[in-house]
């Protein structure tokens, strides 16, 4: 019983006004910022439970270390085989699954609140598929670079979203046709792209096959650091668009009423949506799954009436984190992280399915 109700109750004639959720205020430098207090201490733990799960990834192995030697060897007090196992072989993978993580927590975020739909996941409408399409022609074809990946990558991914768009316009996008469109669409792309690694010769149709499978195996300290900037640049980038992306949860014409730029803010979160999963696409392959099920357990957790992308990126970060643990310690070999974020993340969307399809009924 709330606070009003109780007074209500005794006979106080004292009136309240329930001023909603209790926020936190901080102010500096003339600019005021309001924080939910629910989510500020979620983000929080979060924040915690990732750092204990890093220095547990960099700990376990086939040589266990302890934790002052791993922050020795971080900090830069240890050298020899110690510092060899933290830094240079532990230490890229377990920097690349939080960074990529996040990347893809964000990236469903932002689909999931642009569209109003839980089911919104870059890899379900198959804007990851059109990103890996286009990586994959780049491997195949013309074996590129790095950057060419990244392009490739993402040219695929747009071009993917462009067809999307176009197929389920009706007088308007809803969600709902955008996501059965966008499961045609992927279907047609997993297609393509069986067809082109049949196509190819065999060294190149085993490592892409090996790489399509969204793996951590062999990323290196450059490919986190250049993905890690452009991540954060896009990062950055959904954080400021933000504001326009709650408002558009409440519909086209109440957000254009409320002074919005439909067109360019939906145009500048889909951007950011595809730019992140390209870059996750062309340095690990696709990891499916992540960019569906963080923002929904963000939003639960945090419990906001929409999804908000802080919690999302710690969520994704740290499901990313535990699945590549899995991955790499499960077997006597270590398995592509996207096999284990496929079994996690499958169930979850047929309770999804379910879900929407009972709301429909």
């Amino acid at each position: 019983m709330s606070a009003a109700r109780r007074r209500q109750a005794d006979g106080t004639a004292r009136r309240t006004v329930d001023v909603g959720r209790r926020v936190v205020v901080l102010r500096r430098w003339g600019i005021a910022l309001r924080l939910g207090r629910r989510p500020l201490v979620v983000c929080s733990v979060l924040t915690l439970t990732l750092a204990v799960a890093v220095v547990v990834s960099l700990m376990i192995g086939s040589y266990p270390l302890n934790p002052g030697q791993v922050f020795s060897a971080l900090t830069g007090g240890q050298t020899g085989l110690v510092h060899d196992i933290v830094v240079e072989w532990r230490g890229p993978r377990v920097a690349a699954a939080v960074v990529f993580g996040a990347a893809l927590g964000v990236s469903g975020a932002v689909f999931q609140s642009m569209l109003r739909n839980p089911l919104a996941d870059p890899g379900v409408i198959g804007f990851s598929h059109g990103s890996y399409t286009g990586a994959l022609i780049v491997i195949l074809v013309i074996d590129g670079s790095y950057w060419q990946l990244v392009g490739g990558a993402l040219i695929g991914g747009l071009a993917t979203a462009l067809a999307v768009y176009l197929l389920a316009y009706r007088r308007g996008v809803q969600g709902f046709r955008l996501i059965v469109v966008g499961i045609a669409v992927s279907a047609i792309l997993m297609s393509l792209n069986t067809w082109l690694m049949l196509k190819a010769k065999l060294e190149q149709a085993l490592a892409a096959a090996a790489w399509g499978t969204g793996s951590l195996n062999g990323v290196s300290w450059a490919q986190v650091a250049v993905g890690g900037a452009c991540i954060a640049a896009f990062l950055l980038l959904a954080a400021a668009l933000g504001r326009p992306m709650r408002q558009l949860e409440l519909g086209d014409d109440v957000a254009a009423s409320q002074g919005v730029p439909v067109a360019s803010a939906r145009l500048g979160l889909v951007l950011v949506g595809v730019a992140l999963t390209a870059i996750v696409t062309a340095a690990s392959g696709p990891i499916a799954f992540i960019s569906l099920v963080a923002p929904q357990i963000a939003r639960r957790l945090a419990r906001t009436a929409g999804i908000t992308l802080a919690p999302a990126a710690l969520i994704g970060a740290l499901l990313c984190l535990i699945a590549d643990q899995i991955a790499q310690h499960i077997g006597p070999t270590p398995l592509p992280v996207g096999i284990i974020t496929v079994m996690l993340g499958g169930s979850y969307l047929c309770y999804l399915l379910f879900i929407e399809a009972g709301r429909r009924l």
